[in-house]
């Protein structure tokens, strides 16, 4: 797709936001389904299913990303969808982005070997690598854009509401 189509097509659904406030409300969903041993699938849409596992030094067979390098795949493809996004909006040409990614864990906190360090990230570092014959002063333009309003950035920067629930044999269960 150019970049002149990815701009009218995000223009007309600015417009449409614009003149229709409560349809920018979305929901997006996915779910998942644990197949065997630490191997898991996920559906999106209607595409087919994401096989997630876990490498064998953590009991998997290796058959998929693991669910916390989904977590970076998810912040690198957003910066770049974000970067292509506005760029278009903002007519600044690109010949390539992308986002190195490196997510720091101790697996002391998943195994729950020591109460003090978390289960999840501890510190998560991307480096975004752009080519484009613009002006290195509209990239920065481009980058401080991106990073106030790429979703994924967002919502591992900001504590948001997470809720869920347990059913066990069809009765909801009390955590």
């Amino acid at each position: 797709m150019t970049q002149e189509v990815l701009k009218a097509r995000l223009m007309a659904a600015i417009e449409a936001i614009q003149a229709n406030p409560q349809s920018a409300k979305a929901v997006f969903r996915a779910n998942t389904q644990w197949e065997e041993s630490v191997r898991c699938s996920g559906t999106v849409r209607d595409f087919p299913p994401i096989t997630v596992d876990e490498p064998p030094e953590l009991g998997g067979a290796n058959a998929g990303p693991n669910p916390v390098e989904l977590v970076l795949v998810a912040l690198g493809t957003c910066q770049e969808i974000m970067y292509s996004a506005y760029a278009a909006v903002l007519g600044i040409p690109l010949e390539s982005v992308r986002v190195d990614m490196r997510g720091f864990l101790d697996l002391r906190g998943l195994f729950n070997l020591d109460e003090k360090i978390p289960a999840g990230y501890e510190k998560i570092e991307f480096e975004t690598i752009i080519d484009s014959p613009a002006d290195p002063k509209k990239i920065m333009e481009l980058a401080q854009v991106v990073q106030a309003h790429c979703p994924v950035l967002d919502t591992l920067l900001r504590p948001i509401e997470v809720a869920g629930k347990v059913t066990h044999n069809g009765l909801a269960l009390t955590v």
